[in-house]
């Protein structure tokens, strides 16, 4: 199950021209029992350790976590719970999110995040429109 990019879907994320704010949708299913660095932990332990380490990082960078939420039921899609807790993480721009994932010392602590994870999704986002006054346009289910 995917937990890290491939070098190809870094270098699309870094190809990108848009300078705009990106929003990092991640999807998150944790390990019953935590791998590595964090064994013996659960996966939700581990991941909690990656998030009070992350802070710093996302500071530096100009970053800021918009929502956390815990999965619950799934209402459109496979009856089996798929997903744990969806994150959504606001950076400047794609190069400040790359500038934070290539560090030396956040690669440090990224550890405790594969040490915690058994599957994810990290999706590149942007605002459909740049005015907050825009209406927003919504699909039949909301």
């Amino acid at each position: 199950m995917p937990i890290q990019p491939t070098r190809e879907q870094i270098e699309q994320l870094a190809a990108s021209p848009s300078e705009q704010p990106v929003v990092m949708l991640n999807l998150l299913r944790f390990k019953d029992r935590a791998a590595g660095i964090d064994e013996g932990l659960s996966g939700l332990e581990a991941y909690q350790r990656y998030a009070e380490a992350v802070a710093p990082f996302l500071r530096r960078v100009g970053g800021r976590v918009l929502v956390s939420v815990e999965a619950h039921e799934t209402v459109i899609g496979p009856a089996a719970r798929e997903w744990d807790m969806v994150l959504m993480v606001e950076y400047p721009s794609r190069r400040k999110f790359l500038e934070m994932a290539t560090d030396a010392e956040y690669l440090k602590i990224h550890e405790h995040r594969a040490a915690g994870l058994a599957d994810s999704r990290l999706l590149a986002c942007e605002a459909l429109s740049p005015s907050p006054s825009a209406p927003l346009v919504v699909g039949a289910g909301g």
